[in-house]
């Protein structure tokens, strides 16, 4: 009985002992050596992880970067002025994560996820890491569903599709924002959670994008993260990866997201900066050696993944911004190999009055229209070709002015064609408009109207075509695809207004015999709307 008691009573000491060891919590806690331009080095974490949440001072959070034999270089995320040499950094063992969820869709938030629009604390349960791995090939599957920009002259020749990555590419200036904002106000009601990334830009900018989003209702569905210029370098580095840490959120739920990295040039930046700071070797440009897995890491997530893991997808449209056009520099070669096809915005367009100032000639989708409607692929297949050769034309026409039947023609197409695909910025258009205008630009029915009279024209037919043929723009819609039945229709209810315009807008028909293209008497402000409204009420 002695020794049963015994063995009771050292088997009950060993569970206390061991539960005791179990309560009390060890804390790593390492010093810093050295601070300086938001960096610190810290001596005594010797278990610390790549990535880890460090806590300083004062609350400040920090992010464990180097990993050095005798110490750990760290960057600090926030304000580091009462931070000073010998004081503690402790280990949270945790690495860094922001929160996610639906109550994060119509905020503002910073880097680390926290809100900056005064509107509360965000009710999200749920958190996840900033740095994850991309889906692999076999949880992915091809691209096919459309991504609409709304905008005519991306829809219809260098369509996106859902899970791809797509760059927008120029000049500062040249529209690449605008174009970001129309695709956010585009999705609207189309089951599509946009997260807008704003990297390095001035807080003013970003307010005015946020007031834009605001008035137009898309921020019930758009989520902003912010790491304006004045912030530093590292919640700058960590902006885009926090962002699609959220926007994954929306993809691993089987729902859809669209991601905009505005944009990507400040982001490699910021992070030469760091590395700089961090005494990382510098290549070229002083850039460090992995700024392209600095992006490709990124831009991978983005996916369409398979029915299998929910079919969700998450789209990007990374922004880069180029020097004088130069679209071989280091980062723009970089982003345009990783994506999957891109955007170019020239100036030389954009001065001319051409916008969106999309240069067809170098702008490409390595999806092609197998990420479009089948309706915008029948009216939108021949058009790159059609401007190509009509831009071909031009430059030798200027060279001598005898010219063929047939040549004339292209390059009157070609200007038609050219004003048609300009569009006003926050005008977004619907699938079906897109098809019925460039359906009548790419079959010739356009030919007999004057250039400067193509925008009027346009602007007065789809008033006109809800009022009086809202089948027909209906059955686009549904059938997404053309027939011959649908065709005819299309044709005859274009003629309609043509006819009503022309009878409203005399001067704007070309003369048949020998007329110029051009009239002295210019389209007054608004023409074409009084026309298709009354023809509208007419027919009705």
């Amino acid at each position: 009985m002695a020794q049963i008691k015994a063995d009771e009573i050292s088997q009950l000491l060993r569970e206390q002992i061991e539960n005791f060891e179990s309560r009390v919590r060890v804390d790593q806690v390492g010093t810093i050596v050295s601070l300086g331009d938001g960096i610190a080095r810290i001596h005594g974490l010797d278990k610390v992880m790549a990535g880890e949440m460090l806590e300083f001072p004062h609350g400040v959070s920090g992010l464990a970067m180097n990993l050095d034999e005798d110490q750990v270089g760290a960057v600090i995320l926030g304000d580091y002025a009462e931070i000073s040499e010998g004081n503690q950094v402790k280990r949270t063992g945790r690495i860094m994560s922001v929160p996610v969820g639906d109550a994060m869709i119509g905020r503002v938030v910073n880097a680390l996820g926290q809100p900056i629009d005064d509107k509360g604390p965000i009710a999200a349960d749920k958190q996840m890491p900033v740095e994850r791995l991309a889906p692999g090939v076999i949880d992915r599957q091809p691209v096919r569903e459309p991504m609409a920009t709304g905008i005519k002259a991306i829809d219809a020749m260098i369509p996106i599709g859902r899970g791809q990555r797509e760059l927008i590419i120029g000049d500062r200036q040249t529209g690449k924002t605008a174009v970001c904002l129309d695709t956010i106000l585009n999705s609207a009601g189309k089951d599509l959670i946009c997260v807008y990334c704003a990297i390095g830009q001035k807080r003013s900018s970003v307010a005015q994008v946020v007031q834009t989003l605001t008035e137009r209702g898309a921020m019930a569905y758009t989520i902003v993260v912010v790491a304006s210029a004045s912030e530093p370098a590292p919640m700058q580095y960590l902006a885009p990866y926090a962002a699609t840490a959220i926007g994954e959120y929306f993809r691993d739920s089987g729902r859809h997201a669209l991601l905009i990295y505005d944009d990507l040039s400040k982001h490699a930046v910021s992070y030469r900066e760091i590395s700089l700071l961090l005494r990382r070797p510098p290549g070229r440009e002083a850039y460090p050696g992995d700024v392209f897995y600095l992006h490709s890491r990124l831009l991978e997530r983005s996916a369409k993944l398979n029915q299998e893991l929910g079919g969700g997808s998450l789209t990007s449209l990374p922004v880069i911004e180029t020097q004088a056009g130069d679209v071989s520099a280091y980062i723009p070669t970089n982003v345009i190999s990783i994506t999957d096809g891109q955007i170019f915005l020239e100036t030389d367009l954009f001065n001319s009055g051409i916008r969106p100032a999309v240069n067809v000639g170098l702008s490409v989708s390595r999806v092609g229209f197998s990420a479009a409607a089948k309706a915008t692929k029948q009216v939108g297949a021949t058009l790159k070709l059609d401007l190509a050769q009509y831009r071909e034309l031009a430059a030798f026409a200027q060279f001598g002015s005898d010219l063929d039947k047939v040549t004339l023609s292209q390059l009157n197409r070609g200007q038609r064609l050219t004003e048609l695909l300009k569009q006003r910025q926050f005008e977004p258009l619907s699938m079906e408009k897109q098809v019925m205008i460039l359906f009548a630009g790419t079959t010739g029915e356009l030919d007999n109207v004057k250039v400067e009279y193509v925008r009027p024209f346009e602007e007065g037919m789809y008033p006109y075509l809800e009022a009086a043929h809202g089948d027909v723009l209906k059955d686009i819609a549904t059938k997404k695809a053309l027939d011959d039945g649908l065709k005819s229709r299309m044709t005859a209810a274009i003629r309609e207004y043509k006819q009503n315009f022309f009878a409203e807008q005399p001067h704007a028909q070309v003369e048949e015999k020998g007329g110029s293209q051009k009239s002295e008497e210019k389209p007054k402000a608004g023409d074409g709307k009084p026309a298709a409204a009354k023809a509208a009420g007419s027919h009705a």
